[in-house]
């Protein structure tokens, strides 16, 4: 019975993805149709019941498939879904400061002719709010290059986290 409980865990902890590459590999899907799809793949197996970071970069990464899709029915279904997802994760863990980062991110390169663009001031004002609480390097790094790089951030915002 031991046996099969450190198996378990064992496989558990090697199946996980690593959140860091997954951070990695969605700032580079966002220059590639190449590591966009790789991503998406490598998020396949990803649902709802899994962490909500997870849920919504799949949700992010599908909608940045939508803008590789060939015809307009694609786009519009990958992005729909892609959206869905990420209202899901904010829905369901509405305090984290990465899942309002990766929402912002999408919604502020989204055209405005789809209409997904209600949160960005809200999400702003979140991660401005609560940056100083987060306690990870590696997270705290993250969101502060989305932040120096992103279209919804003065430059009075931004000369606050340089």
């Amino acid at each position: 019975m031991k046996l099969l409980f450190v198996l378990f865990f064992t496989t558990l902890f090697l199946v996980a993805p690593d959140l860091t590459k997954i951070r990695e590999d969605y700032i580079n899907a966002v220059h590639s149709k190449e590591n966009a799809e790789k991503l998406f793949h490598d998020l396949a197996d990803i649902n709802k019941s899994d962490a909500k970071i997870l849920v919504a970069y799949k949700g992010a990464v599908t909608t940045l498939n939508a803008k590789f899709a060939k015809s307009t029915k694609d786009k519009k279904e990958l992005f729909k879904k892609g959206a869905t997802l990420i209202e899901y994760a904010v829905v369901e863990d509405p305090d984290n400061i990465e899942i309002r980062c990766i929402r912002l991110g999408v919604q502020e390169n989204t055209p405005k002719v789809l209409k997904y663009r209600k949160n960005i001031p809200e999400d702003k004002q979140y991660i401005l709010d609560h940056y100083n609480q987060i306690t990870s390097s590696k997270l705290k790094s993250y969101i502060k290059g989305f932040i120096l790089h992103s279209k919804s951030f003065t430059e009075t915002e931004k000369a606050l986290f340089n």
